[in-house]
């Protein structure tokens, strides 16, 4: 039988490839599914019991999230990167991920095709092709339902009609979790207009008293929080979760240009994420001089794009890496928060690195480690050109 490699969440569209990769089309399918931090150990579990009820020949769990961080998370955090000023590449970032480590397995068991679930509408569908094309050249890529323009009910007919049982009710809103934030779909979010109401998010307020969280960098990865440390950022990551997730902050909806040239609206959640973002930045504004942080944000603008775009593995983004890594060796210190009810606020900083010391000067104050003849010295140097354009362009003008 031909073998074919399959990207299983369990949900309608890959559970509806099983079926029709396996009885119509004569495939010996192996399912994998990727975690990247959204499932539980008992949801995994139930996901495989599943895809083996479906007829798969076999299934396999990749847990992801380390190399997620390691190869993707790291450095979205080092270029402190929310796309349009607003998203932390949740749900983009994660689909790269995944599509590596399919391809991965697409080479370990020898399957002549690669499968996904993906319609013809969205974004998954050229990160997906894409790192096939790149990684496995020469596979075949099978997307029943892109291919077929299949709607929900076509779909949940097929499916009972083979004597499939499962929920085929659809939920109000579509929910993708991961470490790196959630996102959430939903009828507010096909508009241009509305929120989406407070039921929809995943994680409810239950917090409101002022908490203060102290975060530990280390080189620009989050080491600890408060009085704990991690093996790994992916443990503190999660832990902060748990801090800063019940006060319902990092929630927004994201508009943006889509890979395949429209608008796109999709609200998310991510506590963690943005925190540590916002509290990364801070301590780097205070050691990393002005250019550091000038180039820092034109090369981590482009590698937010590029990523979301699904292009991983253009080599450039090594090349913006290795800058992104190598501007991190002073940010080390700690990073002060304040986490109220749908919002927190940075309220300082303390680095062994830190620029802003009294020794050399207290901004609008005094100055230590200049005279004021320096000052002047300077001032009529450092508008020299300019001076001297204007002088000429008014001796033309007379």
């Amino acid at each position: 039988m031909k073998k074919v490699v399959l990207g299983f969440s369990g949900g309608l569209d890959t559970s509806y490839c099983v079926k029709y990769l396996t009885e119509e089309k004569g495939y010996e399918v192996h399912s994998v599914i990727v975690n990247t931090g959204g499932f539980s150990a008992e949801e995994l579990q139930e996901i495989e019991k599943r895809a083996y009820s479906l007829g798969v020949k076999s299934h396999k769990t990749v847990d992801a999230v380390r190399s997620y961080y390691d190869k993707v998370i790291k450095y979205l955090v080092f270029g402190n990167v929310l796309k349009n000023n607003t998203y932390p590449l949740s749900v983009s970032a994660e689909r790269m991920s995944q599509a590596l480590a399919i391809a991965e397995y697409v080479k370990e068991t020898g399957a002549t095709a690669v499968a996904h679930g993906s319609t013809g509408a969205g974004n998954d569908q050229v990160r997906f092709d894409m790192i096939f094309n790149i990684m496995i050249p020469g596979v075949e890529i099978i997307t029943p339902i892109r291919d077929m323009k299949l709607s929900r009910e076509e779909e949940i007919t097929y499916l009972k009609g083979k004597g499939v049982e499962m929920n085929f009710e659809k939920a109000a809103y579509s929910i993708n979790k991961g470490i790196w934030g959630t996102s959430v779909g939903g009828k507010e979010t096909l508009t241009s207009n509305g929120f989406l109401p407070e039921e929809a998010w995943p994680t409810q307020l239950t917090k409101n008293d002022a908490e203060q969280v102290t975060l530990k960098f280390v080189k620009g990865e989050l080491t600890g929080v408060n009085d704990k440390s991690f093996s790994h950022p992916t443990e503190a990551i999660q832990y902060l979760q748990t801090l800063a997730g019940p006060y319902a902050i990092g929630r927004d909806i994201h508009v943006g240009d889509t890979i395949i040239g429209i608008k796109g609206r999709v609200g998310f959640e991510a506590a963690a994420p943005v925190v540590i973002l916002k509290a990364h930045h801070a301590l780097e504004k205070h050691v990393l001089t002005k250019w550091q942080l000038s180039w820092k944000d034109q090369l981590a603008q482009f590698y937010g794009n590029w990523m979301h775009e699904g292009q991983i593995l253009d080599p450039v983004m090594r090349d913006i890496e290795a800058y992104l890594q190598n501007s991190q060796e002073h940010v080390t210190g700690e990073v002060y928060v304040t986490l109220q009810p749908y919002r927190f606020q940075v309220t300082g900083i303390q680095s062994p690195y830190d620029l802003m010391s009294s020794k050399f000067g207290k901004y609008g104050e005094m100055n230590n480690g200049w005279s004021g003849e320096d000052v002047r010295g300077f001032s009529k140097i450092f508008g020299n050109q300019t001076m001297i354009w204007h002088q000429v362009a008014d001796s033309v003008k007379g």
